[in-house]
């Protein structure tokens, strides 16, 4: 686990040449076919050597969900041990690494038309004031959730609508015990400014590479549609306003770095959250080998108790 530009793939592929291990991908943004250079997906080289699962496993236009998520990762982990290889999961969306670790609440499915009608109501009114809704029906709800951040605005007050219940009240989850023991390895620079400086040249990297050619190929296709799960991706969304010609280039990069810190900070942020993490710092050296020793130990504890 870690924030983004923090090396997960790298020792990831590293730790599976040493161990029989297969990889399973944990990241909104990978499961979608298109979102190539914008989402830092693996290139063709990495994935032919080292396998992951669910990556392209959908088209931008079909939703994916923490529920849809849970579902085929039990379903590729259950695959893998059966094949006698321990499954590796990397990636850095926390919600989808809670969702299979602890189950999902029982809410109610998305609703297109309700859904529809709430992004109409926002493209009128802005959804600042859509967050300001979601404070008087649920406030625990609307601090949890940034005034800017629209997908969960509008989920959340699609579940109000459907449910007539908060969905703060809704979010305590299952009990849910996992046929697996589970080793938290979480990459967490030390020094901040050493990741953002990562990010930074992360992205110029994938200018350089062709991201405004995708973003425009993905903008110009025939189920393009701004509000799309996929279209949201950070970097993604800052590119389409780039691209309808309401910024410029320099504005757009701005934009886009600065949303993709915004990013690794919540990711740190819900690490800390996560108790039973070991912590590493991607900038030492002795990485790959303090990340095999804990592998090590944790497969001898295995052996000893299981």
């Amino acid at each position: 686990m870690g924030p983004t530009a923090s090396g997960k793939t790298a020792l990831a592929c590293a730790l599976s040449e040493r161990f029989d291990l297969e990889l399973v991908s944990v990241d909104s943004a990978l499961v979608y076919r298109g979102l190539d250079i914008g989402a830092a997906k693996p290139d063709a080289a990495t994935l032919a050597r080292h396998p992951h699962r669910l990556v392209d496993i959908r088209d931008p236009a079909q939703p994916y969900s923490a529920a849809d998520f849970r579902a085929d990762a039990l379903v590729a982990m259950d695959e893998i041990t059966r094949s006698g290889r321990v499954p590796l999961l990397v990636g850095g969306t926390g919600l989808y690494f809670r969702a299979l670790e602890h189950g999902l609440s029982a809410l109610p499915d998305a609703h297109a038309g309700t859904r529809a009608r709430l992004a109409r109501e926002a493209a009128e009114i802005g959804w600042a004031a859509m967050h300001e809704r979601l404070r008087r029906l649920d406030p625990v709800a609307a601090e949890r959730i940034g005034a800017a951040d629209a997908q969960r605005i509008q989920r959340a007050l699609e579940v109000i609508e459907l449910s007539g219940r908060p969905l703060s009240a809704q979010q305590d989850g299952y009990p849910l015990r996992l046929p697996w023991r589970v080793l938290k390895l979480a990459l967490v620079p030390g020094d901040r400014a050493r990741l953002h400086a990562r990010i930074e040249q992360r992205f110029d990297a994938m200018l350089r590479e062709g991201f405004l050619d995708e973003a425009g190929r993905l903008r110009a296709s025939a189920t393009w549609d701004a509000d799309l799960p996929a279209m949201r991706a950070v970097g993604y969304r800052q590119a389409w306003p780039y691209l309808a010609g309401d910024i410029d280039e320099a504005t757009f990069r701005d934009h886009a770095i600065a949303a993709t810190r915004q990013l690794a900070k919540r990711q740190i942020t819900w690490l800390r959250s996560e108790l039973d993490a070991r912590w590493f710092d991607p900038d030492d050296r002795s990485l790959t080998d303090e990340a095999h020793m804990a592998l090590a130990l944790f497969g001898l504890r295995e052996r000893l108790f299981s």
